[in-house]
Parts: C-alpha cells; sequence; structure tokens
C-alpha cells in the first residue's frame, strides 16, 4: 500500500491540533467535562450556601436589599466566615453603609470586587500581603485589566478581605476555570474564592510562584499549593454539593461554616459549566472547595506535545500494520488503540486529576485508519481488476478468483521456475483452409478455428493450466504459474490425452460436415525458465522465456509428421520422470537446434 497520501492526511491533522479550530477544542472540552460527571459527589460540611431568593425579597422587599436589614441578618451568624459574591460598588440608597460596615467589623467577612472597563472610585482597598518566589514577577504574566469595581471604601476598611469574581469562558462559553490573580494599576489582586480560603486560614498573606514561563501555582500557607496555567487560571472540580439556605435563615446555620451568599431570585445571572447551569457563588464554593482538598484538575502546556507524539507513534503502527497486514488485524489494533487511549484518560483522570486529551488522537486514528483501509481496500480491488483482466481468458474462473482473492499466490515480477510446457497445433490445416477457400467462407473458416481452439482452451483451464498465447491454430500453455502446481507435467500429459480424445470426436463431426480430416499435434516439455510480466510500462503479458520452452516447441513441430507420424503427443523425458499415473513408451530421439546432445522422447503407452 502506498502510504504517502496517508502521511499527508496524518501531517495535516497534526497541523490542525496545534491551530485548535473551534470544533476540536469543544469536542476535548466535552470530553473533560464528562470526565466531571462520572465522579462521585463530594459533599462539603463546612462550605454552605446561602440564596437570596424569592423567600427573602418577600421578606425584605425588592433587590438589592437595604444593607441596614443586612446587617441584621449576618449580625445572627457567629464564628463562620461570610462571602458575599455581591457587589457594593454603589452607596446604598437606604443610607446603611455605616452600620453595614461595623457589624463586618465583628464578623470574618469577605466581599466582592469585580474586573471591569470602569473603575468606581479611585480608592485603593488595602493591600493584602503577597509574596512571590521566582525569577519572575507574577504581574508579568496577568494581563492589565482596564478598571474595577470595588465595594464602597467604608465597605473595604472593615471587611476582613476581598477578591475578584471574574471567571474565564471558553469557546463554547462554559466556565471550566477561574483566574486566581488579576492585574490591576500594576497590582495583583486576589480571587474571590482564594482570599475566602485566606481569611478561612487566618492568614494575612498568600504565595506566588514563577518561573521563566509563567505562573507555577499559588498557596495559602496552611494549605496545599494550587497549580495554575501560565497566567494564573485554575480547573474547577465541579463534583461537589453543597448545604443550601435562604438568606432569612441565617440563624439556623452551623457555627464554623464558610458562608458564600449570591442572588438566586427570578432574573439572577446564571453561568453555563460542565455540571449545568449554576449560579455564580455556586462556582465560588466549587473553586473553594477544590483549593481546601487540593483536588486541582490539571492540563499543563506540554500535555499537547505528549498527545501529539501518541498519537503519532499509534498512527505509524498502525500504518506499518496496514501496509503489512490486513484490514482485520488492522482493525482490531484500531480498537485497541481507541479502546487504549479512552481507558488511558479516564484512569489519569480518576488517579491523578490529570486532563490527557484521547479525542484528538482519537479521532486521528480513526481517520488514519479509515484513510488507510480504503486505500488498501482500492489497492487490492484494483489488484483484483489487473489480475482478472489479465488472467481472466487464460486460467479457469476459480483460479481467477483463487489469485484475485490472493495475489501473494503469486509473482507478478519475474521469477525463476521449474514449469511444464504445452504447444498444440492443428495437423492438415491447409485442406481445410482450402476448403473453405475454394467456398469463399473465410467466416466460416474463423469459426471453425475458435470453436476447436475453445474446446482445447477449456480442457487446459479445466486441468489448471495457463493459456499464454494463441498464435492461429496454435495454442501455447503452461503449468506451475502464476498458481502452484505440484503434479505439472501429470496435468499436461493429462490435457494432451484429453485434445486428443476431443479431436477424435470433433473429427467424426466434421466428417459428417463433409470437412477435411482434422488432427492435432502436441509437444510438451518440464524444465526451467524465466515466467512473469514482460513487455513495455503501457503493455505487458505474463509469459514465460527460456530453453525448455523452445524444447516444448520443437516437440510440437515434430509430433504427428514425418517419422512421428502417428504420435499424437510427444513429451521430453524431463517430463516422462515426473509422471507417476501415466504410463510412458519411448519412440526415439531429437536433436534441438543450438544443442549438441539428443533428447530422448516419449508418447503415452496406450
Amino acid at each position: 500500500m502506498k502510504t504517502w497520501h496517508v502521511l499527508i492526511t496524518l501531517g495535516l491533522l497534526v497541523g490542525l491540533r496545534f491551530l485548535d479550530p473551534f470544533l476540536l477544542e469543544s469536542a476535548r472540552l466535552s470530553f473533560f467535562d464528562s470526565l466531571q460527571r462520572s465522579q462521585e459527589a463530594s459533599v462539603s460540611e463546612q462550605i454552605v450556601l446561602v440564596d437570596i431568593d424569592e423567600k427573602t425579597l418577600d421578606k425584605f422587599g425588592q433587590y438589592p436589599i437595604p444593607r441596614k436589614v443586612m446587617a441584621d441578618e449576618i449580625d445572627k451568624i457567629d464564628g463562620s466566615i461570610i462571602a458575599f459574591n455581591i457587589l457594593f460598588s454603589e452607596e446604598d440608597r437606604m443610607g446603611g453603609d455605616e452600620y453595614f460596615a461595623e457589624i463586618l467589623s465583628w464578623k470574618q467577612a469577605v466581599v466582592a470586587i469585580a474586573p471591569s472597563n470602569r473603575t468606581n472610585t479611585d480608592y485603593r482597598p488595602p493591600r493584602i500581603g503577597t509574596a512571590t518566589f521566582g525569577d519572575r514577577d507574577a504581574e508579568d504574566f496577568r494581563p492589565l485589566m482596564g478598571g474595577m469595581l470595588f465595594a464602597q471604601p467604608i465597605i473595604h476598611d472593615n471587611a476582613f478581605g476581598y477578591g475578584t469574581i471574574s471567571s474565564a469562558q471558553d469557546v463554547d462559553g462554559i466556565v471550566r476555570r477561574q483566574p486566581l490573580l488579576e492585574n490591576f494599576d500594576g497590582r495583583l489582586y486576589p480571587a474571590f474564592a482564594l482570599d475566602v480560603l485566606r481569611v478561612a486560614a487566618g492568614d494575612s498573606s498568600y504565595q506566588i510562584s514563577t518561573d521563566d514561563y509563567g505562573i507555577e501555582f499559588v498557596r495559602i500557607p496552611k494549605f496545599k499549593p494550587v497549580p495554575t496555567d501560565a497566567v494564573g487560571n485554575v480547573t474547577i472540580a465541579y463534583w461537589n454539593e453543597f448545604k443550601r439556605y435562604s438568606f432569612t435563615e441565617l440563624d439556623t446555620i452551623p457555627e464554623g461554616s464558610i458562608i458564600i451568599v449570591g442572588a438566586t431570585f427570578e432574573g439572577s445571572n446564571v453561568v453555563s459549566t460542565p455540571m449545568g447551569s449554576m449560579y455564580p457563588h455556586d462556582i465560588q464554593a466549587n473553586l473553594v472547595k477544590t483549593m481546601i482538598d487540593g483536588v486541582v484538575l490539571k492540563r499543563q502546556s506540554e500535555f499537547i506535545l505528549y498527545e501529539v507524539l501518541t498519537t503519532l507513534a499509534l498512527c505509524a503502527i498502525l500504518l506499518l500494520l496496514l501496509t503489512q497486514g490486513t484490514i482485520p488485524i488492522s482493525g482490531l489494533a484500531f480498537s485497541v488503540f481507541v479502546m487504549g487511549l479512552y481507558v488511558f484518560a479516564t484512569d489519569t483522570f480518576a488517579t491523578y486529576y490529570l486532563l490527557f486529551d484521547p479525542v484528538f488522537p482519537i479521532l486521528t486514528v480513526v481517520l488514519v485508519f479509515a484513510h488507510g483501509s480504503f486505500v488498501q481496500f482500492y489497492t487490492q480491488f484494483k489488484a483484483k481488476q489487473m489480475i482478472k483482466g489479465q488472467f481472466g481468458t487464460y486460467l479457469s474462473p476459480d483460479m481467477v478468483d483463487m489469485l484475485a482473492n490472493d495475489p501473494s499466490l503469486m509473482k507478478l515480477g519475474g521469477e525463476k521456475k521449474e514449469m511444464t510446457f504445452l504447444f498444440m497445433d492443428i495437423c492438415g490445416f491447409t485442406p481445410i483452409s482450402e476448403h473453405y477457400k475454394n467456398k469463399d467462407d473465410a467466416e466460416g473458416l474463423v469459426t471453425l478455428i475458435n470453436n476447436y481452439l475453445n474446446e482445447m482452451t477449456n480442457i487446459i483451464l479445466n486441468n489448471g493450466g495457463t493459456i499464454d498465447k494463441y498464435m492461429g491454430d496454435c495454442i501455447m500453455a503452461f503449468w506451475n504459474a502464476p498458481l502452484p502446481c505440484e503434479d505439472h507435467a501429470e496435468m499436461a500429459v493429462k490435457s494432451a490425452i484429453e485434445i486428443e480424445e476431443k479431436t477424435n470426436e470433433l473429427r467424426q463431426r466434421y466428417s459428417e460436415q463433409g470437412l477435411p480430416p482434422i488432427n492435432v499435434g502436441t509437444g510438451i516439455n518440464t524444465g526451467t525458465c524465466i515466467v512473469g510480466n514482460m513487455g513495455s510500462e503501457s503493455r505487458f503479458d505474463y509469459s514465460v522465456i527460456g530453453d525448455s520452452v523452445n524444447l516444448a516447441a520443437r516437440l510440437e513441430a515434430t509430433a504427428a509428421r514425418g517419422d512421428y507420424l502417428e504420435y499424437k503427443t510427444i513429451y521430453s523425458s524431463h517430463t516422462m520422470e515426473q509422471l507417476t499415473n501415466i504410463k510412458s513408451r519411448p519412440i526415439g530421439t531429437i536433436k534441438v537446434k543450438g544443442k549438441d546432445e539428443e533428447i530422448d522422447i516419449y508418447t503415452m503407452d496406450r
């Protein structure tokens, strides 16, 4: 099988991977989503969600709830962290900011800020301590934000922490990642969930590790490092479940909880996630749980290289099998590869939370297998058609089908081989020709010859012979090529016997039609020759050459003529020596042109 066009297809697919078009990226992300959905749900006892829901609005009026009312409600909790996934960027219309801030100062409260295209105030909240380890500043790897919406200054001054509630949507609009850091005015701001974790740890700072290629991880000293991508994004583990409370039920929440507050009333914003639609504070809760558990989904940039190398290795093996084996064997290998990639990806995720992409390797293996199989099928189809076209009139249909189904049984190039050769010619053809000439019936002569040769051809083919060519009223045939024939000498002589018998039958029939007598002379020899496709690139024939062929032709010219008039079939000692079921008797010797030695010749002893 020629593989260059399959290799081009493979190259294009690899190039496509690095371009990473929408459909390919979406398929990969969808697979990662399915891995998350396959995980058993992890129930959090520490993190709870508080909803500003319809029940809340029924009790306290329209949203936004007056901050004095909110302050009175949060004053009911004690010993818990309360984090507001709500922006307090505008002043309270009821003038409750000071009272709200005072209550916050007694609680472990975290408020939200949000990247924006504008900034609502010149105020900057107190800087949260950071420590960067590495040769590069983390700010170098985070793009500058155009603006930032802060909470009211008095709220910032009394809160324990603050963090950004930005999210990173993928190409399909689904939120799978969250930046742990944002860069505004050359200053890093922590993500909302990150600062909730810092407050929960009772720490005053967080740590950032960098290298020459980007941010490596972010860490709260009392918790495990959180690996990120080069720009500080973390992939969220979404398979967590949380207890939910209405904002009207704050007094029922167990002490020591991490409370995350968000809006869920009708018309509230929802976000698409791998688990379906969620409210923004659900996402923050999942991120906090991700960092607490240290179960961070990791997909590093070098994974692309690993996936491409895996793809190339599997495709190389598959192409080797396609070129050396059969489609069923290659199909089995293909199935193993596809299943192996899927199992590897799922097991790697379940064990190490690594996001290995099997979509591109599987897609590539599928396309390469399909393309390679088609090429192999088409190549085999053309070979079969060539064999049928080349041998259809020279071999029996069964032998042609055998060759077409298994071309390896023959060698279409030249090869040296022992074979048996038969030349058969009509004797006494001149009187027959004159008969039709006198009747001015050239068409009748051709019909007679064709009918006779057809009968003889069928005998040869039925005995496993190959018709090489027709030369006027002569047939040249051979045995043991292109298909092997162990008893090739015997089958050739058997064909000669049947040719004699059929000629006797036809002679009687032609005599009844008033035609002159017809006879046949057959010469047979066994020996070594060269057999194969011979000719030019544009036109060739499967034929034989060699002295053994010439001797068979010389014997045919001797049979039924001169001193050997009574012997319709003559064969050489080389043929006689290989006969087991046919008795022979010597009839003399013959000297071949160009040879000094004489050859013993035989005929059937009947």
